[in-house]
């Protein structure tokens, strides 16, 4: 079955950095765009970015352009969120999203000093 586990989050300081990891089994993951997604609390869960089946073609919120990175890596089946210059409002829970069907549940991310 469909399975997305995503690792990596944890407590980091304003203007720090983390990377996110996804990692994709029960299906052919070079045959879909992959998304991540945030839902802070008390918010509704919005779109951080998206990435293409060849990994060359982005799209990114105007809120996090310039400061996050989405790659993949097909043969690993692992998709990534690289987030520099963290700032208190991208505190959140951050899902991996196979576009169209399946989410993982969730990694939580905290900015704070």
């Amino acid at each position: 079955q469909v399975q997305l586990v995503e690792s990596g989050g944890g407590l980091v300081q304003p203007g720090g950095s983390l990377r996110l990891s996804c990692a994709a089994s029960g299906f052919t993951f070079s045959n879909y765009a992959m998304s991540w997604y945030r839902q802070a609390p008390g918010k509704e869960r919005e779109l951080v970015g998206v990435i293409f089946i060849a990994g060359d073609s982005t799209k990114y919120a105007e809120s996090v352009k310039g400061r996050f990175t989405i790659s993949r890596d097909n043969a690993r089946n692992t998709l990534y969120l690289q987030m520099n210059s963290l700032k208190p409002e991208d505190t959140a829970v951050y899902y991996c999203y196979r576009t169209g069907d399946y989410w993982g549940k969730g990694t939580l991310v905290t900015v704070s000093s």
